[in-house]
């Protein structure tokens, strides 16, 4: 089974991996997309493991697909607002769609409503451009939603980092080359990932906690830690804490 309660966690460690060293411990939030009553849920079971060192990360994909996607945003931005240091959250590729759209609506707005972005508008009651219509439509449909997530949300999605590193563990959104430093990497394959990401073990010791691709049973691999168990179609959302120890993973 997906889920995992606190009596079903999973301790895994990748033995031909270098040993985590993270500086501090943390929870990975896997991809929440739009279900803020899951992510209600994972929060409080996270709470009730006592953990206080742990810091909670967040690896992107807060918008689309699922229904709840206003509740999300309000939540998150509020709870890394005032939790300082001890919350990251970082970008994912549904969140540059949206910027993108915010930026440019004809353009990549049909390309962001095909793969999620229909659900967002309906949870900020904003009605969606359907099919080949005039750029004024288009335009007037970012007005709206600007409107709705208003300047200071937009400007907390535009300030979210690509990255977060501790010790020799890295959380990006989708992945990372893995024949390149995470300095040196293009931005594109924090968000979209990389062809050799999930075949091709890095050679710099470094571990890599991800989400974007839906696993069933999230498991670690080759220094690889996946966090994405596809809440929006799954009902479970899904969280690892990455210590020295190992990974346990816990799921809502």
């Amino acid at each position: 089974m997906i889920l995992r309660n606190r009596k079903q966690q999973s301790r895994e460690r990748d033995l031909s991996q270098e040993p985590l060293r993270p500086e501090t411990p943390f929870f990975a939030v896997g991809d929440v997309h739009g279900c803020d009553r899951l992510l209600d849920r994972l929060l409080n079971r996270l709470d009730k493991m006592r953990h206080p060192e742990a810091l909670l990360v967040m690896v992107g994909d807060y918008v689309d697909r699922g229904e709840e996607t206003s509740r999300v945003l309000r939540r998150i931005r509020v709870l890394s607002e005032g939790a300082g240091d001890l919350m990251h959250c970082i970008m994912g590729n549904h969140e540059k769609m949206l910027l993108d759209t915010l930026d440019d609506p004809v353009a990549n707005g049909p390309r962001w409503l095909r793969h999620g972005g229909l659900q967002t508008l309906a949870s900020y009651r904003v009605p969606p451009v359907l099919g080949q219509r005039p750029e004024a439509e288009w335009l007037e449909m970012r007005d709206r939603l600007a409107e709705a997530l208003g300047d200071a949300t937009i400007a907390w999605l535009r300030g979210l980092p690509l990255t977060w590193q501790t010790g020799n563990v890295v959380v990006v959104h989708a992945g990372a080359d893995p024949a390149l430093p995470i300095a040196d990497q293009e931005r594109g394959n924090f968000l979209w990932g990389h062809p050799d990401f999930r075949r091709t073990p890095r050679a710099d010791g470094l571990w890599v906690v991800h989400g974007h691709t839906i696993t069933e049973a999230p498991k670690v691999d080759q220094g690889r830690i996946p966090t994405d168990t596809g809440a929006y179609a799954t009902g479970v959302l899904s969280a690892a804490l990455v210590e020295e120890e190992g990974v346990t993973y816990v799921s809502a």
